[in-house]
């Protein structure tokens, strides 16, 4: 049985837009805004299996670094796990350092899983594209109704849940959408700011989920 999906797994595969038929690219979005959505879902996974801790950096703002002898056993988060593990980090500077290569293998991943089906077609009778396409899972309509239950109809949200619908509305594309999520700044508010009542070690792991996606929703 293959290994559960990460959460930035799951952010791109939400941001797939399925509907308009196959398509030659997965996600409508500017590129540097869905790097910083990426890297911040594969942050706040590593702080939520508390692989990651926040902590202070100058005038108030917070860093974040690996915890010491706790690697993960995803490649995708190890790597960004010994990223941190050379220091503390500011946020922003994390964001930009892991985000880049995360968008490709992170497809390849999608479609491995069977969620994204991706082919090669002719166009205009000569010209060879790849082609990406919903395999029909259901898997992405199944994370849409529980992040719409969350950013529209109020639901609290357990913490991954709520990570990446902070992470979906930070990430540029809530038009895509259509009326089922509204891009409106009460929704965007409501995203920066989950709260938790759960306490101790759990607390401070969705602490740092509910930091790093407040900070990409801010950018």
């Amino acid at each position: 049985m293959p290994d559960p999906p990460i959460l930035a797994e799951d952010l791109l595969l939400l941001l797939f837009q399925p509907d308009s038929g196959p398509q030659t690219t997965d996600v409508r979005a500017d590129q540097s805004t869905l790097s910083d959505a990426l890297a911040g879902a594969v942050l706040a996974d590593l702080g939520l299996s508390g692989h990651l801790r926040l902590v202070p950096g100058q005038a108030g703002a917070k860093r974040v670094e690996a915890v010491a002898q706790q690697p993960p056993a995803d490649d995708i988060l190890r790597l960004a796990w010994e990223f941190l593990a050379a220091g503390p980090r500011g946020i922003d500077t994390a964001l930009a350092a892991i985000g880049p290569d995360l968008h490709g293998e992170l497809l390849d991943r999608l479609v491995r899983r069977g969620d994204i089906r991706r082919s090669r077609r002719t166009t205009l009778g000569v010209l060879e594209v790849e082609v990406l396409e919903d395999a029909g899972t259901g898997r992405r309509e199944d994370l849409l109704a529980a992040v719409r239950e969350v950013l529209v109809d109020g639901v609290d949200p357990p913490p991954r849940l709520a990570a990446l619908a902070a992470l979906v509305a930070g990430s540029g594309t809530l038009a895509q959408f259509g009326p089922g999520i509204p891009r409106d700044a009460s929704l965007i508010a409501r995203a920066k700011k989950f709260d938790y009542e759960s306490g101790g070690a759990t607390a401070a792991a969705e602490a740092i989920a509910r930091t790093i996606a407040a900070a990409v929703v801010s950018k």
